[in-house]
């Protein structure tokens, strides 16, 4: 046979990890590799958190998997506890980021098929360089050719509009129009924020026509940027928001929050999971919760954030060259380059066992745990300098 057993489809580099601890990793051979990554932006408590390994130990040992059609005394703590910290009124747990994202897609649209709705409204209003997730609906929703290539054709019911371009959104508006779909802060697409303008607009328009504002937090959510959701920054409301990655710190979690109002479709029979909210998932999400949504928390991860940035924005001086400005949002920064960004990322992997993330928009993604500390920060800048000093830019030709 000659593809392997695991299906070819990540380039698999030759880091092969078999152990962490707190924000380093080890290879299988012994190396260490300081993690600026977070398996992008999931592990947001480090590698062997005792409170979250423990968590789940107790809960293996007690219960892992029954069926949904039983009560969940787990799910229920979990979703009580985002419902009091959030603009949530309901939760339903998913298994990934890509999952949460379908279960919004589909609560929008539920809001206009319910009873007093227009069931005419089936479109969302996505945005140039978004990244929603690997599904049909997800991919779907993207604009993104290299996404879609081998899976056409696409899931109707999605109009591409540019990213932080508000008039634009609003003369795409139509009787179609059953809301937006957006992230606050692109992730993949270059660690881009929306601007201020941008994300009040789209909840007036939102407002205005009696659409859904949802927000695709599975990336920048969980206190990634210094609040426990990034649309805290921006002082608006949404109607629904997606949420993955660091919410189960490491352990596969999802969840589609929304108010009451924009979940009224939601009824008896319309979604649904197996493994959803199983109890395993429900313990790490709370030891998550327990350790984050938090004022102490929250202002480690806007200093530690903002002392990152500061000296990111000193250090590109250095490399005139080769970078261009650095962006982002507490613990979640990107740094543009002049050059593509790509072989860079690989070459602080593989000369100076630095992990970091690359993204679109020739943007290095710098998102480390968010429990860094200066000896974590000192030791990233010794990697981040001597994988500049000693880079070569590959020959375009």
């Amino acid at each position: 046979m000659s593809i392997p057993a695991l299906m070819p489809v990540y380039p698999r580099c030759d880091v092969r990890p078999v152990k962490g601890e707190h924000c380093h990793l080890i290879d299988e051979d012994g190396t260490r590799y300081l993690d600026f990554a977070s398996g992008i932006a999931v592990n947001l408590l480090g590698h062997s958190h005792q409170g979250l390994i423990g968590a789940i130990q107790k809960q293996a040992e007690t219960l892992m998997h029954v069926s949904n059609l039983y009560g969940s005394p787990q799910g229920e703590r979990l979703a009580q506890m985002l419902v009091d910290k959030t603009f949530a009124d309901t939760v339903f747990f998913t298994n990934s980021g890509a999952e949460a994202v379908e279960c919004a897609i589909k609560t929008a649209r539920a809001f206009h098929q319910h009873e007093g709705g227009d069931p005419a409204r089936t479109e969302l209003i996505t945005f140039t360089s978004a990244f929603h997730g690997r599904t049909m609906a997800t991919i779907s929703a993207s604009n993104q050719a290299k996404m879609h290539h081998g899976f056409l054709p696409l899931l109707e019911g999605f109009q591409y509009c540019e990213f932080d371009d508000l008039e634009a959104a609003r003369a795409m508006i139509g009787p179609k129009t059953a809301g937006f779909l957006v992230e606050p802060i692109q992730g993949e697409g270059g660690i881009r924020p929306a601007s201020q303008e941008f994300m009040q607009g789209l909840r007036d328009l939102a407002d205005e026509h009696g659409l859904m504002l949802v927000l695709d937090e599975v990336q920048c959510g969980v206190a990634r940027t210094g609040k426990l959701y990034a649309h805290e920054l921006y002082g608006i409301t949404p109607d629904i928001v997606a949420t993955a990655k660091g919410i189960g710190g490491g352990f596969p979690l999802g969840a589609c929050m929304a108010t009451e109002h924009a979940a009224r479709g939601m009824t008896f029979g319309t979604h649904g999971s197996t493994y959803g909210g199983n109890p395993l998932a429900m313990a790490a999400g709370t030891a998550v919760m327990e350790a984050v949504a938090n004022d102490e928390f929250l202002e480690h991860v806007r200093d530690t954030g903002a002392r990152l940035k500061a000296k990111l924005e000193q250090f590109i001086g250095n490399y005139p060259e080769l970078f261009e400005l650095v962006r982002g949002e507490g613990l979640m920064l990107g740094i543009k380059m002049k050059v593509e960004s790509r072989p860079f990322f690989q070459h602080l992997r593989d000369k100076h066992q630095l992990l970091t993330v690359a993204a679109g928009d020739n943007t290095l993604r710098v998102l480390p745990p968010l429990v860094i500390g200066d000896a974590e920060i000192d030791e990233f800048f010794d990697k981040l300098s001597a994988g500049a000093a000693d880079y070569t830019v590959p020959d375009a030709s």
